[in-house]
């Protein structure tokens, strides 16, 4: 790989006045700062709407887009809303996203702006290019028309044309918007890195179209689901209760959903991060009814079957296998067969001994290296509960010899940036030396989560400077 880094923050941590980040000047000013700090790389979570708990990974479609990334000022400009509605759609706070308020009002507002939308021809011609959106708009639509319950549910099957209209209007705007983002970023030399959950929900678009596509019964139910085995950390294992795909059949149909799928990834982004890659090679199969995981099962997944369809589709886009968790001799050659870069985490590095992948002097050249995921604690707060002599182990091994252990980070970041791996990715927070507090998601936990935000102020106080001379005495 060629010797890059890169910023995470996810579309949602961005500053701005209406109660989450958006795709407007906050985003613009984002990428000023990582092209003036010679980074090559924004990644950001999955881009799609989130879950009744505020989780991108789990959606009502793989090929939906978030309607709260939609910036408000943009159709404020375009004659879509008043500046009354502009008005009182302000944030009460800038610190966290107001996920409540969100779901209470956005939607409706957008609607709203659907009525003043007149540029069908170019609406139309978008949803030639993504129908499977489309199908989410109208399964959205069938879903209202249902009173939101599950399309297992479904009773009424004639969804409202208005409806339907509402949605396509929300869904071009935030992929018009977002394209033009990704527009600009590129001509400022960033790239972006988008993300993919490798299992939908079942209450979702995808499954409702295509249900023949996953393991289901007669009664469009699953009869396994996703989820981890027991483990170190969790004595009944993680049950995602995600249906399953039906791998018979996608490989018999030369894996036409997958194809599409990533053909719709590489339309967005200039690469991207497979979650959970070691389920191409086998997944954990938990018959469906089970309380807990302890009974589930691994199969063999479609592995390189699968994987060339990517590499036609992808072509030269960086491909990122996230290879953490239960890592098997035959998920290191999958990883290693495929030619992907696979992810290190410096935070997994004290689990082991020193011959952990995941310490900076084992780094090779083709890996992701990251301070911590979106699913780690930050830098700040994983050195703060780490014992007296984990602590003092973590030092030593970045040969930090202050008594004021609590100026550590600058050190830890150079090292980084001067191992060998090909890309480095530095959490915002790390950037900003910031606590647990602002940690992005705890797994396990449905609280507090996916909240976090920086302010246009906290943002100024990122030393650009500093991080552009860094990313040039690295070769970055």
């Amino acid at each position: 790989m060629k010797r890059a880094s890169g910023v995470l923050l996810h579309i949602s941590s961005l500053w701005g006045d209406y109660s989450e980040g958006s795709l407007g000047k906050a985003a613009r000013e984002w990428i000023d700062l990582l092209a003036e700090s010679k980074f090559t790389y924004w990644q950001i979570l999955p881009f799609c709407l989130p879950d009744e708990y505020n989780s991108p990974y789990k959606s009502y479609s793989a090929f939906s887009g978030n309607p709260y990334f939609i910036d408000l000022d943009i159709l404020l400009e375009k004659g879509l809303i008043t500046r009354e509605e502009a008005e009182n759609a302000r944030q009460k706070s800038p610190h966290l996203c107001e996920f409540d308020r969100l779901n209470k009002e956005r939607i409706d507002l957008l609607k709203k702006a659907s009525e003043r939308f007149y540029d069908l021809e170019k609406m139309d011609e978008f949803f030639e290019r993504f129908p499977q959106t489309e199908a989410f708009c109208k399964f959205m639509a069938l879903k209202e028309a249902n009173g939101m319950k599950e399309w297992t549910e479904w009773t009424v099957s004639e969804y409202d044309e208005t409806a339907f209209f509402q949605w396509k209007f929300i869904q071009y705007t935030v992929f018009t918007q977002w394209l033009e983002i990704k527009e600009y970023a590129n001509s400022k030399g960033v790239k972006i890195i988008g993300d993919i959950p490798i299992y939908v929900a079942h209450d979702s678009s995808d499954v409702w179209a295509q249900p023949e596509q996953f393991q289901l019964d007669k009664r469009y139910q699953p009869t396994s689901v996703a989820g981890v085995p027991p483990d170190y950390f969790s004595e009944d294992g993680q049950l995602w209760g995600n249906p399953l795909y039906n791998w018979r059949l996608m490989k018999k149909d030369g894996f036409s959903w997958w194809r599409e799928r990533m053909e719709f990834m590489c339309e967005l982004f200039d690469g991207v991060r497979i979650d959970h890659f070691r389920a191409l090679e086998s997944y954990f199969s938990i018959p469906a009814g089970e309380k807990t995981a302890k009974n589930g099962k691994w199969i063999k997944g479609p592995g390189m079957s699968l994987i060339r369809e990517f590499k036609k589709i992808c072509k030269d886009k960086l491909i990122i296998a996230e290879d953490l968790g239960d890592i098997t001799p035959e998920v290191y050659k999958l990883v290693c067969d495929s030619g992907f870069p696979g992810m290190r985490v410096l935070q997994f590095g004290l689990l082991g001994d020193n011959n952990s992948t995941h310490l900076p002097h084992n780094y090779s050249n083709n890996c992701v290296a990251y301070t911590g995921t979106h699913d780690n604690n930050t830098l700040l707060g994983y050195v703060w509960e780490l014992s007296e002599s984990e602590r003092q182990r973590f030092l030593d091994y970045f040969g930090y010899e202050s008594a004021n252990w609590d100026n550590c980070y600058d050190t830890v970041i150079r090292s980084m940036l001067a191992s060998h791996a090909g890309l480095v990715i530095f959490p915002v927070q790390d950037l900003l030396k910031y606590g647990r507090d602002t940690r992005l998601n705890t797994p396990g936990s449905s609280d507090d989560n996916w909240a976090f935000r920086i302010t246009r102020e906290q943002f100024m106080d990122i030393d650009k400077e500093k991080l552009r001379t860094w990313n040039e005495v690295y070769g970055r």
